[in-house]
């Protein structure tokens, strides 16, 4: 079938120097949210002084709001047509704000009771929330409309990870340095001026990201009504079961990103040795670069499996090892190379599930879609992934500055090394439904350029 000039550029390979800017979006997000996914929970315990078990409410409800503002946030975007595209302009919108909330949330205002509460939960909220989920709906939602090649859209989320570990990477490993160095002893001062920097650095790589990506695939110049981004889900199975598994997924990944300090300070008896295991988590870069190889070699369903199979075996081998901290690291370091196979393959997978929802129901919903099954799946399965977590840390008696007792230990090792291992075995009885469903992406693209072809023609 010979392709017009619009549908040659929607299939058109992506330039270097794209996928890179690509790239950029998620470091910058990782650059703030990954220090808060990882450390406001000890943020809030051991600096602004609240309770574990009310942090960890604090955190359930903060995500369920957040969860619910990610289905917004799809709506608004499948109502964006700006000259800039859908996606592209909120990286403009929101790169300040979010630098500014996220700011406000690590800050710890004299306040006592429930004003502290109600602050914390309300700049959580803001941070994670209202303005992290639509920078993360967009990152998502702007995939499918880069391309229609499938080997493109899979290049461009390796990229994607790519910069997604080295934003990890950089808040994982200096963030609790960075505290020690600037607050010298004063934590309060230390992560004020530390998010302070991440802030700078995230508005600079969002304003780059927003200045060189281009979204190429034609979308209707009307807007999508929210009944009709509804419809997209109507027998969209591929979508309902990679956000099934994508909420279960996160809630592993907030469980070992935010219990990594207390396994690190209070079994291992070195809080900073938290930044080693987050600072692992570049580790994950091996695991992007070789995604398109094992891909080609496998397909999208069974890499996410291997990296689920191999993520699971890291955890067990730490429980193995735990006397011996150099064994741990390289356990530890075998988990974060499978999970980032896992962590990976949803978000260039979401892209083809928009594709099935317009070949099934003819609505293409990019922002709905893409924000539910990635912005609403991370907020959801994150708040869960603190708030279970906590309520066993909560239930085995914890204290925090305290050293603890074994019931203790023994519930900090189960949340952070058994509990991924129970969920990713979950995630992995869910994904094995959705390999019929990858069979049909040839078929459903060259009937998406047909139905193109033939509006182009009517028109």
């Amino acid at each position: 079938m010979e392709l017009n000039e619009e549908e040659n550029e929607a299939v058109a390979k992506l330039p270097v120097f794209e996928k890179i800017s690509y790239a950029f979006t998620d470091m910058a997000g990782n650059l703030l949210y990954v220090s808060m996914s990882s450390y406001i929970l000890y943020f809030y315990t051991d600096v602004f002084n609240i309770p574990v078990s009310g942090a960890g409410v604090i955190i359930l409800l903060a995500s369920i709001v957040d969860a619910v503002s990610a289905i917004l946030w799809g709506s608004i975007v499948d109502h964006t047509h700006t000259r800039w595209g859908q996606s592209r302009p909120y990286f403009l919108w929101l790169a300040i704000p979010f630098a500014v909330c996220t700011l406000l949330a690590f800050s710890a205002p004299n306040l006592q009771g429930t004003a502290k509460l109600i602050y914390a939960g309300l700049t959580y909220i803001l941070a994670a929330g209202v303005v992290y989920t639509g920078i993360q709906t967009t990152i998502t939602a702007i995939l499918p409309n880069l391309t229609l090649d499938a080997k493109e859209r899979i290049g461009a989320n390796s990229y994607r990870m790519v910069g997604s570990l080295v934003g990890s990477f950089l808040t994982s490993t200096f963030t609790l340095p960075l505290v020690a160095f600037f607050g010298n002893g004063n934590n309060k001062l230390g992560f004020t001026i530390t998010i302070s920097i991440f802030g700078v650095i995230t508005v600079l790589l969002l304003l780059t990201a927003f200045k060189n990506l281009r979204e190429r695939v034609p979308v209707s110049k009307k807007s999508v009504s929210f009944k009709h981004s509804l419809k997209a889900t109507v027998g969209n199975v591929p979508w309902y079961l990679l956000v099934s598994a994508f909420a279960i997924f996160w809630i592993a990944q907030a469980d070992r990103n935010s219990f990594s300090t207390y396994y690190a300070k209070y079994n291992l008896g070195n809080a900073q040795l938290a930044s080693v295991f987050n600072g692992l988590q570049v580790l994950g870069v091996i695991s992007s670069i070789s995604i398109p190889f094992v891909v080609k070699i496998t397909n999208k369903t069974a890499t996410m499996l291997i990296g689920l199979a191999i993520g699971a075996a890291g955890q067990a081998l730490m429980a193995v090892v735990s006397s011996n901290f150099v064994m741990v690291i390289i356990a530890w370091s075998i988990g974060v190379i499978g999970s980032s196979f896992a962590m990976s393959m949803p978000f260039a997978m979401l892209a083809d599930t928009v594709d099935f929802g317009e070949w099934k129901s003819g609505y293409r919903a990019p922002g709905f879609l893409t924000a539910v099954g990635s912005a609403f799946c991370i907020q959801l399965g994150s708040g869960f992934g603190s708030f279970i977590p906590s309520k066993i840390l909560s239930a085995s008696g914890f204290v925090a500055h305290h050293t603890q007792t074994a019931q203790a230990s023994a519930a900090i090792s189960f949340s952070f090394i058994w509990l991924p291992v129970i969920i990713y075995a979950i995630v992995a009885a869910i994904m094995i439904f959705y390999f019929k469903y990858e069979r049909m992406e040839s078929q459903i693209k060259s009937d998406l350029l047909a139905r193109a072809e033939k509006r182009e023609v009517d028109n």
